[in-house]
């Protein structure tokens, strides 16, 4: 597939990278030199340098044979406005970030009137992943699919957890309806068969209804409890339309903003939420406004050092439910040693926002992709297919199915209903699956059968 991309920031970055996996021929636009030099040096792509909204640019590059073109830029109207001419130029379809709150209210009406495929908004994005985290507060991730009634959750092994020396078959015989879809064992992470056995400190990404979920939890040691009250570091685009998406619940929240004209105008925005205008990095002013008596604490600055630093001294002052936002991958292996938990990157969310669009265009025949996320540092795959005529997969019982290594069938959803597969269930056309898979390179449903 022929793809341009506008723009080499951090999402640029991150889809560059996904894509260029997957044998696509990418070109890359980009004003900076320099950042140019890094994209062509470090990926297998073609780039040019200039301005994505020049005709002669997009001429140039080929965007009049394009399959997708997608503008990133930190500027909303410039992707716009470039995604507008692509289009005319002969662009199939066209993908725009946009992330302005006058906007995302209006991304519908904008999208059409302007002739855009979709319209993309990371912070909104990110916004709307907390949210659900925050229905869940136990889990370390946590991603929805068909239903929120069987999300895949992220879970650590504690220490005194019965789980420890248990094998994966005897995990599944414990609790009928919950699967375990991948375990992360220190740097490995893998889609485990019956015989591997859970240890002490495991990552384990789990799916099930939601009740059996919580009793998974309970019993590791975890046990189940709302957030009535939030304290959030940094009034940035993420925390306004987080405060957006709860403005009808009862959750008591307070939000630290160093800058004042932020400050208040975050003050204005939500009156029901309590905004100081201070330093939240700072463990003074964190003990005077007691923090400790919090349900959960978000860091959600600009920086990533401060959102880590910030955490830890939450954690320090016993706070349960941390979440920090990071937006350089490369700090994440840091993550772990010092015991954050729940980590949030929107740049990484958007991606995969992305790479589900394309895989669905990329599909005109079999079973297509209809969601997508990436778990475990983007090293494991939860996809989302409809299963349609004709489709191999619904030729056998599971269990006599050339299912190829690294590949799980996590659930089924027909008519409604979920159904946790055994060797002795079949697929259906017309049935919607949720695939796990350490393949990065999933198209269709069938190729995950040798």
């Amino acid at each position: 597939m022929k793809i341009v991309i506008m723009g080499a920031g951090k999402v640029g970055q991150v889809i560059c990278s996904d894509l260029s996996k997957e044998d696509h021929d990418i070109t890359l636009i980009e004003k900076n030199n320099e950042r140019l030099e890094e994209m062509l040096n470090e990926f297998d792509i073609n780039g040019i340098l200039g301005n994505g909204a020049s005709y002669e640019i997009q001429k140039e590059v080929g965007v009049d044979t394009c399959d997708i073109f997608v503008a990133v830029t930190d500027d909303d109207e410039l992707n716009m406005i470039s995604c507008v001419l692509a289009r005319s130029i002969g662009a199939k379809h066209t993908l725009a970030r946009v992330r302005k709150q006058e906007y995302s209210s209006w991304a519908k009406i904008i999208g059409e009137s302007l002739g855009l495929s979709y319209l993309l908004n990371p912070e909104l994005q990110t916004a709307e992943y907390i949210k659900r985290l925050i229905s869940f507060p136990q889990a370390i991730s946590y991603q929805k699919f068909m239903s929120s009634k069987a999300p895949i959750v992220e879970m650590k092994v504690s220490e005194d957890s019965d789980f420890i020396g248990k094998k994966v078959a005897d995990f599944r015989s414990l609790y009928p309806d919950l699967i375990v879809c991948a375990v992360e064992d220190e740097d490995d992470i893998f889609i485990p068969k019956g015989d591997h056995f859970i240890k002490e400190g495991n990552h384990i990404f789990v799916t099930g209804p939601t009740p059996e979920l919580i009793k998974l939890f309970h019993e590791n040691g975890q046990n189940e409890r709302s957030i009535k009250s939030i304290l959030i570091i940094g009034g940035g685009l993420i925390t306004r339309y987080l405060l957006k998406l709860l403005e009808k619940t009862k959750i008591k929240i307070k939000v630290f903003e160093i800058n004042k004209k932020k400050a208040e105008d975050l003050s204005l925005t939500f009156p029901n939420v309590e905004v100081i205008n201070d330093d939240g990095t700072s463990i003074k002013n964190l003990k005077e406004q007691r923090a400790k008596d919090f349900d959960a604490f978000f860091a959600l600055t600009g920086i990533d050092e401060e959102n880590i630093i910030v955490s830890m001294i939450a954690k320090k002052l016993g706070i349960e439910k941390i979440l920090t936002k990071i937006s350089r991958t490369e700090l994440y292996p840091f993550v772990d040693l010092i015991g954050l938990d729940s980590i949030v990157t929107p740049k990484r969310i958007v991606a995969d926002s992305i790479l589900q669009k394309v895989r669905a265009l990329i599909n005109s025949d079999g079973s297509s992709v209809e969601a997508l996320y990436t778990l475990a540092e983007s090293r494991i795959e939860a996809l989302q297919f409809k299963v349609k005529e004709g489709s191999r997969i619904t030729e056998s019982m599971i269990k006599d199915l050339p299912i190829a290594d690294g590949n799980l069938i996590a659930y089924i959803v027909r008519k409604g209903e979920i159904l946790f597969p055994t060797g002795y269930d079949q697929i259906l056309p017309n049935d919607r699956v949720l695939i796990i898979s350490q393949n990065q390179k999933l198209d269709e449903l069938d190729d995950i059968l040798r």
